[in-house]
Parts: C-alpha cells; sequence; structure tokens
C-alpha cells in the first residue's frame, strides 16, 4: 500500500454535524470486542501537535517525502538535523488521560486491538500492549542498504557526538519528531553513516509517499475483521492508509464510531461523530463504564535515551 501525499481534504459533501451524545461510544465498548484506530489528534494534549486541525503543523510545515529523502544528500541532512532536535523533545512527553483510557479499556477487556496511526509510542507507554504501529515508529533506524535496525538512542549519540554545540532554537515540533529549523540553522549538520555497511540510515517510520508493509496492512485487516466495531480516536482519516480500514468496516455491517473535533474524511461511513476534546470524552465515557483510568502510566516518558 502507498501511503499518497494528501496534505488536505476538503469535504465533497455536506456531512452531518458533530455531537456530543457518548453513548453510542458507551454502547459499542460495553459490548466489547472493539477495535481502536488513533491518530495525531490523541496526542495533542500531551504537548505534541497534530497534522491538520486548528493550528496543526501543516500550516507551517511539508513533512518529508520518502522520494525526497532517497533522492538528496541535502534533503537527508536537513531532515536528520531538525529530527535529531525533535526527537529531544518529543522522547519528554507524556501518555495523556486519552491515552490512559485507552490503556484501561484494553485491560478491561472492552478492546480486541490498538492501531495508531502515530509514531510517539504514547500508547504503549501509557500501558497499552500489542500495539500495531502502522506507520512505524520513532524508536529505531533502518538502513536503506543492508536493512539492518538499530535504537534510536543509539543515533542520536552518534549524531552528538559528530555536531558538538548543536543547539538551535526550533520554531515548533511536528507529529513526526521532526523540528522546524531554517537552513541556516541546520548548517553544516554532519550525517552519520550504517555502523554495518555505511549506508544511509532512515527512521523506521512511513513517509509519504512510502509504502507501508503488506503484512502490517494485511494484519490491521485481519484486526478489522476480528472487531465488533471501529473507534477512530483523532483522525482526520485524510490519508488512504487509515480510511481503508475505516471503509472495510463499514462494509463489513460493522458500527464506526469517531471522535474527532473537526470533520473527517470517514464521517459519511460513521455512525457518529463525536466532536469533543479526546481527553475529556474517553475520560468521560471510563467513568461512565465504571472503568478506572490509572494516572500512574503518566510519569512514564517516550525516553530518547
Amino acid at each position: 500500500m502507498r501511503m499518497r501525499p494528501t496534505l488536505s481534504w476538503t469535504p465533497a459533501e455536506d456531512l452531518p454535524p458533530g455531537t456530543t451524545d457518548l453513548e453510542p461510544v458507551i454502547d459499542a465498548l460495553s459490548a466489547g470486542g472493539a477495535l481502536v484506530l488513533s491518530g495525531a489528534g490523541i496526542s495533542t494534549e500531551s504537548g505534541i501537535p497534530d497534522y491538520r486541525g486548528e493550528g496543526g503543523s501543516l500550516s507551517r510545515h511539508t513533512p518529508m517525502t520518502y522520494q525526497d529523502f532517497t533522492a538528496s544528500a541535502q534533503a537527508r541532512r536537513r531532515y536528520w538535523a531538525r529530527s535529531h532536535l525533535g526527537w529531544r523533545s518529543f522522547g519528554r512527553a507524556r501518555p495523556n488521560a486519552g491515552h490512559r483510557a485507552v490503556a484501561a479499556f484494553a485491560r478491561s477487556g472492552l478492546l480486541s486491538g490498538v492501531i495508531t496511526q502515530n509514531v510517539d509510542g504514547l500508547h504503549q507507554a501509557a500501558g497499552s500492549e500489542d500495539v500495531v504501529e502502522l506507520h512505524g515508529t520513532l524508536t529505531r533506524v533502518v538502513c536503506l542498504s543492508c536493512g539492518a535496525f538499530s535504537p534510536r538512542r543509539e543515533l542520536a549519540r552518534r549524531l552528538e557526538e559528530a555536531n558538538p554545540g548543536f543547539e538551535p532554537v526550533a520554531a515548533g515540533i511536528n507529529p513526526d519528531g521532526d523540528a522546524d529549523l531554517t537552513d541556516e540553522q541546520v548548517g553544516g549538520f554532519r550525517v552519520v553513516p550504517c555502523t554495518a555497511c555505511g549506508g544511509t540510515l532512515k527512521p523506521d517510520v512511513v513517509f509519504f509517499g512510502e509504502n507501508v508493509p503488506p503484512q502490517r496492512v494485511e494484519q490491521c485487516r485481519e484486526l478489522v475483521r476480528a472487531a465488533t466495531s471501529l473507534l477512530v480516536l483523532g483522525s482526520s482519516l485524510t490519508v488512504m492508509s487509515g480510511l481503508r480500514f475505516v471503509r472495510q468496516a463499514s462494509e463489513a455491517g460493522k458500527p464506526v464510531l469517531i471522535i474527532n473535533r473537526d470533520p473527517t474524511r470517514g464521517d459519511r461511513h460513521s455512525l457518529t461523530r463525536v466532536a469533543l476534546p479526546l481527553g475529556t470524552a474517553l475520560t468521560t465515557v471510563a467513568d461512565r463504564l465504571g472503568i478506572p483510568v490509572d494516572d500512574q502510566a503518566a510519569v512514564r516518558p517516550v525516553s530518547p535515551t
């Protein structure tokens, strides 16, 4: 499956307005077997901006494409300078009430699984297990030549050693962990090669324009087939990589419930869209279901070292 570099979406039809009624979500979770599909919106309350919501990063930042990254050494220098700086801030983010509520639903046996479009690791930091990271993770890097994987913390150490004194001030941090830096701030940042073969290193995330691994797509399809309902949390569903699972669930007659403050590309396939902040909505649902949300998970960072 190829992730198209779709950066925006405009509804071609009138969509029903969002609601504040959480009863359909409560009913779906009460039945058990719900599958969660989360997007960048669930992490905004952890200080990580989303792409397309109000003040989203796409208003000031165009994500790196796979084609640009592989074709240009300068593009890789710019990416790694910005990502190296962003990683320091990214790793300090803590899971918020929304992440903790999802973990609590899973512990209570109400979920059949979690698929996330995010690369921040916050679901796992909140205690969710067996999370399918549709677009990969920033905690690993991969060599494009030999295929070797290595920890991001190891690369961070090597980049620190190769670029002593690199301390620019970023204008902002984006959902992909990329910091906003000017070309002047990037300067002569030094990129380091794979220690095994000297090849090009890339974060183990799916860039715009890159293929999601087919086996991962099939794993997600199987989760949709096994689920009783699909609960979409904080995703505009602009890119097909997530929207296709909404369509699959809808075509199979399974209820799709969306919690997102803005309209989404999947609204016409959904039973309802709840236009509330995710933390508020999910903690309210947990309270109504009598499920405690573990606040202790909030102290677990996604450590960059």
